[in-house]
């Protein structure tokens, strides 16, 4: 079922890289299923599921009848509301990313440890485990690792921060395609830094959560960094 998900993920990810790489405006229409599964080397039911999951985004819409899939009229990305995915700079973008990151959540950390409630604090120590726990299962960690970032960003008490961070993560993460060596590296670096972010908000430490996030945002630049070093652009 992973590997099933991941092969979908990583097509619907393929199907909007042929959209932005063709220059597909509003109302253009899609090769057919047959044609994209040749195209991108997949099954047509993995295509069938990739489109169902930008149906769902409002990034495409089927005309039953036609056989065709459309770009909507007008797209309402859900998931993406600031167009991030139609950015053809995807290197740049991902650096981007990152300095908003590490711009904002070194001082979201250091709030929410300073205002964390006892619930607060239990919430987010379980969501760390979660993630741990997947990475240790080798599962996809990415909804777990969004959703502990997010609900510090929450406990911070700020209401615009716990929206744009899930957005920018998301982003970040489905633009980038990490070899596994270097994957697992990430994975255990991971687990150490989130260890280190809740122990100082756990003590109401607002210089160590501080201090944890600017590590932790500083090592994921530095791994995307060898990650282009050694392969030299985004395939």
């Amino acid at each position: 079922m992973g590997t099933a998900s991941h092969l979908i993920n990583q097509t619907t990810d393929r199907l909007m890289r042929y959209i932005i790489d063709n220059n597909l405006q509003a109302g253009s229409k899609l090769p057919t299923e047959l044609e994209l599964s040749l195209l991108l080397q997949v099954g047509r039911s993995t295509i069938r599921e990739a489109v169902k999951a930008l149906v769902g985004r409002n990034i495409l819409e089927v005309r039953q009848g036609s056989g065709t899939f459309l770009v909507r009229e007008q797209i309402g990305i859900i998931e993406d509301p600031f167009g991030l995915a139609f950015i053809k700079n995807k290197k740049k973008l991902i650096f981007d990313l990152l300095e908003v990151r590490m711009a904002i959540e070194p001082r979201i950390a250091a709030i929410a440890a300073t205002v964390a409630s006892d619930d607060d604090i239990t919430v987010i120590k379980k969501l760390a485990e979660e993630t741990e726990n997947t990475i240790n299962n080798n599962g996809d960690y990415t909804q777990k690792d969004t959703e502990l970032h997010a609900k510090i960003a929450q406990t911070s008490g700020n209401l615009v921060i716990p929206i744009l961070l899930p957005i920018i993560q998301r982003a970040q993460r489905t633009i980038i395609v990490l070899s596994r060596p270097l994957q697992e590296v990430n994975k255990q670096e991971t687990i150490k830094f989130h260890r280190l972010i809740v122990e100082a908000i756990e003590k109401h430490d607002p210089v160590g959560a501080a201090d944890a996030m600017v590590l932790h945002i500083a090592y994921a630049r530095n791994f995307i960094r060898c990650y282009f070093n050694e392969i030299g652009e985004i395939p």
